[in-house]
């Protein structure tokens, strides 16, 4: 049995990117019943290198987007990375999860040998399609909800692996 490309990408994505919010939505309740501000939790950060929550959300995002408008031969859709709330952040999943359940299947599927060029700081890398998808795609992705995960389990919100798996 194979798998296409489009079941590979766009439903995992948007599925990951649902139980992110289901993860800010108690975060957003636990700093509401521990009168913390939330500015703290979106704030936070494992390492002082390294992104606070709200980017980690941003990139996470940006990388769903990303890789579903190229693998269709799309262009990305842009966003703004002027979130500073909990609301914000939400809107910003559901516009996401939104585009990436628009992409219709016969746009990413046979993407496997698709070129796939991106910038990366100053050098350019070029990728086919599924080369794209589970070297750079899947690893950044969950690179960063992981790490959004991780600051929220470490600031005190009573978060599991059900969570960060779903449903």
């Amino acid at each position: 049995m194979t798998i296409s490309m489009y079941t590979a990408s766009a439903p995992q994505l948007a599925h990951m990117l649902k139980n992110l919010s289901s993860i800010l939505t108690k975060a957003e309740a636990h700093a509401t019943v521990r009168k913390i501000e939330p500015a703290a939790l979106l704030s936070a950060r494992l390492y002082p290198d390294m992104f606070a929550l709200t980017r980690q959300v941003q990139i996470a995002c940006d990388t769903a987007k990303g890789a579903v408008a190229r693998l269709a031969g799309i262009e990305v859709p842009r966003h703004e990375d002027g979130e500073t709330s909990f609301a914000e952040l939400q809107a910003r999943i559901a516009k996401t999860v939104a585009f990436v359940e628009s992409v219709a299947p016969e746009r990413i599927d046979g993407s496997e040998e698709r070129k796939i060029v991106l910038t990366l700081g100053k050098q350019e890398v070029t990728f086919a399609g599924l080369q794209y998808l589970q070297t750079f795609v899947w690893p950044n992705f969950y690179f960063h909800v992981t790490a959004a995960y991780a600051i929220l389990r470490h600031s005190g919100v009573e978060v599991g692996k059900r969570d960060f798996l779903g449903g």
